[in-house]
C-alpha cells in the first residue's frame, strides 16, 4: 500500500514539474462550452449551494474537465467534496486535498483539470473502475469509497 502512495506521489510531481504544455489546456481558439442549460450543471450547481461550498462557483469547470477526460461528471466535484468540503477546508487552490493537501495550483479552475487529467492519463489511475481508481486515490481507508460514490449519488443518481 505505501508503494502505490509513494508511486502516485512520484508520478504527481512528475506531471508538475514537466514543461508547459505537457497537460493539455483549452486554447483560445476552442469553443467553451455553454454549461448553464445542461442538466448535469443544474444539479451540480444545486449540491454545492445547499450545502454552502466555495465550489459551487467552479460547476462548469468540473463539466469541462470530465468531458474533456471522459470521466464521470460526479467523480470530480465527489472528491471535492469529500476532500474538502466543497472548498470550504481547501488549501492552495487544492479542492482535492491532492499530495495529502501539500500540491499547489494557480487557481481553483487549474487544479481541477490538472487533477480529472491525472486521473484519466496518469498510468497510477488509468483504465482502472471507479472502485479501484477511487482505492488507490485513498488507500487504507476502506469506507472511502462507498464514501464517494455515496456523494455522487446525491449529486444525481444516475451518470
Amino acid at each position: 500500500m505505501r508503494k502505490l502512495f509513494t508511486s502516485g506521489m512520484v508520478m504527481f510531481a512528475g506531471i508538475v514539474s514537466v514543461p508547459p504544455g505537457t497537460v493539455p489546456n483549452r486554447t483560445s481558439s476552442e469553443p467553451v462550452p455553454d454549461y448553464r442549460h445542461d442538466p448535469r450543471f443544474e444539479s451540480l450547481t444545486k449540491f454545492f449551494h445547499k450545502a454552502d461550498c466555495p465550489a459551487e462557483k467552479y460547476s462548469s469547470e468540473f463539466l469541462r474537465a470530465a468531458d474533456a477526460n471522459a470521466l464521470d461528471w460526479r467523480l470530480l466535484p465527489s472528491l471535492s467534496f469529500v476532500e474538502t468540503s466543497g472548498g470550504k477546508g481547501a488549501r492552495n487552490n487544492n479542492l482535492f486535498g491532492w499530495d495529502s493537501g501539500r500540491a499547489r495550483f494557480p487557481s481553483p479552475a487549474a487544479g481541477i483539470h490538472a487533477v480529472g487529467y491525472l486521473l484519466k492519463h496518469s498510468s497510477v489511475y488509468k483504465n482502472k473502475t471507479l472502485e479501484r481508481l477511487l482505492a488507490v486515490y485513498n488507500p487504507g481507508a476502506e469506507e472511502y469509497v462507498e464514501k464517494v460514490k455515496s456523494v455522487m449519488r446525491r449529486i444525481s443518481p444516475t451518470e
